[in-house]
């Protein structure tokens, strides 16, 4: 594909994502922009309902990206003091309770996030699938208070958004160990990118290539692909033909809808 037609798609591009009701892939906002409703469906407090909240955020994220004003809600079946503070942990902005909220603010579109097997409300159902722990004990808050009945971190204490980025590691379709390994894996990878990253903010700033652009927000906007979207960061990190200060611009970009504070070392290296 030309840089010209690239960036023709970049500019038709509108967020679409899989309804789990009939596998078909839908347009996640009306075209006019109107207010689009984000409800996760939650049933306790356990690493797969802690992976549909955060995969209702990434929706939230990357509508607001696109300019769509939203109204987040939590609807839980129990547990949701633990999942909010969970979720607080990782990252994930506040959301509304919806067990009481009700229509009535005029939304054009709803999106309900839910497990597999889970919830089945009336409107566009986003699909997540299970989490599977092996080896692990520890809450996500990185304070090691262990609870056997919910989401959890490495027998040591590991910050928060290692978890976060080893949730988005895999799209939200597929099943998902999750282990010490994947941690150690994602807290590597967290580590090196915050190096490089305030290692580049020193660098002359550079815009975007336009076809790294291109290739995030076709991942995004294709079903919410993350995996996608890091998959492009790992090209970005390994090319040599980008500058650092595009490198930096990129991941700055990026970390808009992944959530990993891929700043937070900014000023470290000075």
């Amino acid at each position: 594909m030309t840089a010209r037609a690239r960036l023709c798609a970049y500019a038709r591009l509108v967020l679409r994502i899989t309804d789990a009701r009939t596998g078909e892939l839908v347009d996640a906002t009306p075209a006019r922009r109107g207010l689009t409703r984000v409800e996760a469906h939650t049933r306790g407090f356990d690493p797969t309902n802690l992976r549909v909240l955060l995969v209702a955020d990434l929706l939230v994220r990357a509508l607001e990206i696109g300019g769509t004003p939203v109204w987040a809600l939590l609807d839980g079946e129990r547990d949701l003091p633990e999942l909010r503070a969970a979720g607080a942990a990782l990252g994930v902005r506040p959301f509304e309770d919806g067990r009481d909220a009700g229509t009535g603010l005029g939304e054009a579109q709803v999106l309900h996030v839910v497990s597999e097997g889970g919830a089945t409300p009336d409107g566009v159902r986003v699909a997540v699938a299970p989490v599977h722990q092996e080896g692990l004990g520890d809450a996500p808050d990185g304070t090691g208070a262990t609870d056997p009945t919910g989401p959890v971190a490495p027998s040591r204490p590991t910050e928060p958004t290692v978890l976060r980025l080893a949730l988005l590691t895999h799209p939200r379709s597929s099943p998902l160990r999750l282990d010490p390994a994947a941690l150690d894996e994602a807290a590597g990878t967290l580590g090196r990118w915050r190096g490089a990253v305030a290692a580049w903010a020193h660098r002359p700033s550079r815009p975007i290539p336009d076809p790294v652009r291109v290739d995030l927000r076709t991942a995004w906007e294709e079903d919410l692909d993350t995996a996608g979207v890091l998959r492009v960061l790992r090209a970005v990190e390994q090319d040599p033909e980008v500058p650092d200060g595009a490198r930096f611009e990129t991941y700055a970009y990026a970390d808009r809808l992944l959530g990993l504070d891929l700043t937070r070392d900014l000023g470290s290296l000075a």
